[in-house]
């Protein structure tokens, strides 16, 4: 995966992770309060580096327990400018019309409003927008880190506002995975829809590399959502 960045960002970055990392130490103990500073930090960190990116997504729709055969199928660009938001360039779609006008369009248009610059605050991971509690003081394996579970309530309800537990790095605070339910249906007619969302590393920040979300409803019946992030190219803003 390609990345654009300067060199007097990357000196930045790093010094900026350096100051993370030190909180690190006293949260491998899994003091509550020292992880969740950890993470606020981690969020921090990201959103004062990261002025924007580009990925493609490929998104596909299922219905009931066939997940190898999509209703429809979306392949979208990504573009993210801090300060301006998202906006989508569909690549190709395939499938049942309905289901891509219906379904996974307005995905697109859902994240589009929720990251406005006005607006994308309010979906981070972050102790000011979720009750957070550490699950356990001992830290678990995930994808070959070491990290630690939080349960996560939002303060606010929203359909993308996630009611479960999310994953942190034990070491730099960096999100590994969240899990859980949507703390509001998307619409009337969907019942509780079960979301999860994996990341990696890339550059040193946590970027989203595979999504799930899985409802039944009395229309639609039993559907799942899922969505594949690759060939990201970030950002990194310039620092003096």
């Amino acid at each position: 995966m390609k990345v654009v960045q300067r060199k007097s960002a990357v000196a930045t970055a790093g010094v900026s992770l350096l100051l993370v990392l030190s909180a690190a130490t006293i949260a491998q103990e899994g003091n509550p309060a020292d992880v969740i500073r950890m993470l606020d930090a981690a969020v921090a960190f990201r959103v004062r580096n990261v002025a924007g990116f580009t990925d493609i997504e490929h998104y596909a729709a299922y219905r009931g327990s066939d997940e190898s055969h999509p209703l429809a199928e979306m392949n979208v660009r990504d573009s993210y400018k801090a300060g301006v938001g998202k906006s989508y360039t569909v690549l190709s779609e395939s499938g049942s019309s309905i289901v891509l006008r219906m379904g996974l369009k307005p995905l697109l248009e859902n994240e589009t409003k929720i990251n406005q610059p006005d607006r994308v605050p309010q979906s981070w991971f972050t102790s000011t927008n979720y009750d957070m509690k550490l699950v356990s003081t001992h830290t678990q394996r995930l994808n070959g880190r070491e990290c630690y579970a939080l349960s996560i309530d939002p303060r606010q309800k929203a359909p993308n506002m996630i009611d479960g537990t999310l994953w942190v790095d034990a070491h730099d605070g960096s999100i590994l995975k969240v899990e859980g339910v949507a703390s509001k249906s998307p619409s009337v007619f969907a019942g509780t829809t079960h979301m999860m969302r994996r990341y990696v590393n890339i550059a040193g920040f946590p970027m989203a590399v595979y999504a799930r979300a899985e409802s039944d409803s009395p229309l639609f019946g039993h559907t799942v959502v899922t969505i594949d992030y690759r060939d990201y190219k970030l950002e990194i803003r310039p620092h003096p």
